[in-house]
């Protein structure tokens, strides 16, 4: 048995049948994993791939969107400064409100204020010049009276030294809204970057490069908040800046937890729970109640578009027959007596 199996071993072709299967199977197992799909490597591979390719794209975007806004940069104007300071524009037509309300439409700097306070004084004019153009010049309102033409002129004034008050009251309801419609997404990636070990800064760093898809003003807030947390001597006055540069409740509720968490010491992930607990009901609320005002609002619609459809779909072949007939008169004379 033994003088066998020490031939067998010795023996030429054996030995190059056995290389050749030795061969054959590492060759297959090492060709057999690119036959067999995607493995975990090469998945995660893509996705970081895929990842970093929105990222950059979300920047690109980011970096389209400050070159078009005209919040954060704009180089000042010296002839409408001159202008404002020289008229003081600034305590008669200013307070603290539009200053307020001009942080929240997106316009930080005095430049933005300059600028707003010298529409609010040139636009009246051209307003009532545009409307003096068109009532006299062209003729228009000629059967009017005198003293109403020039009410309308007045009014035409009176509109345009509202119109910049309007623009920036409708730019800050705008603003409001895409940030109060992120928020909620926003919290939950706060939440689960601090959970991680993340700092607040780091955190703020990371939800603003993921949330710009959503809400362009709400990253740059937050990019903002993280340079001031950094260069500002007191994290308290990041917090109220962001607050009230936002004007959201949700937001302010979310920067009050912070300044107690860093004040008295307290898990600030633990504040973040429970704030996007509440942040989604509050969602979740607001949907229930644009819900409910839906049969209100759709009883006007119905009654003017779809119950006179359905009205004539039913009586429509009716007042056919009886229209063939003659009408009523036709069918009580043709009736069997």
């Amino acid at each position: 048995m033994t003088s066998y199996v020490f031939s067998t071993l010795t023996d030429g072709s054996f030995l190059v049948s056995l290389f050749v299967a030795i061969a054959v199977f590492a060759s297959l197992l090492s060709v057999f994993p690119s036959f067999g799909g995607n493995t975990l490597a090469s998945r995660m591979k893509t996705v970081a791939l895929e990842r970093e390719e929105l990222r950059n794209r979300q920047r690109s975007k980011l970096a389209e969107a400050e070159g078009r806004r005209r919040g954060l940069r704009i180089e000042e104007s010296k002839g409408m400064r001159s202008i404002v300071d020289r008229l003081d524009l600034r305590r008669a037509l200013a307070d603290e409100n539009t200053l307020a309300k001009l942080k929240i439409a997106g316009f930080r700097g005095n430049d933005p204020l300059n600028r707003f306070l010298f529409f609010r004084l040139v636009l009246p004019f051209l307003f009532f010049g545009g409307a003096l153009f068109y009532v006299y010049g062209l003729g228009e309102f000629a059967e009017q009276a005198a003293p109403i033409r020039f009410f309308i002129c007045v009014l035409a004034a009176y509109a345009g030294f509202y119109a910049p008050i309007l623009y920036v009251n409708n730019r800050a309801n705008k603003r409001k809204g895409s940030i109060q419609r992120a928020w909620p997404d926003a919290l939950d990636l706060m939440l689960i970057c601090v959970e991680s070990g993340m700092s607040v800064e780091a955190a703020l760093k990371k939800v603003s490069e993921e949330i710009g898809s959503q809400s362009i003003d709400l990253a740059e807030e937050l990019v903002l908040t993280t340079a001031e947390l950094s260069f500002l001597q007191e994290r308290r006055q990041a917090y109220d800046n962001l607050s009230s540069r936002t004007g959201v409740e949700a937001v302010k509720s979310v920067a009050q937890a912070l300044i107690q968490a860093e004040r008295y010491g307290t898990p600030v992930a633990h504040a973040l729970r429970v704030l996007a607990q509440e942040s989604r009901e509050a969602r979740l609320t607001a949907a229930e109640k644009k819900a409910a005002a839906l049969p209100p609002k759709l009883t006007v619609p119905m009654i003017l578009f779809f119950l006179p459809v359905l009205f004539l779909i039913i009586l429509g072949p009716a007042g056919m027959q009886i229209s063939a007939q003659g009408g009523f008169s036709g069918m009580m004379n043709s009736a069997p007596r």
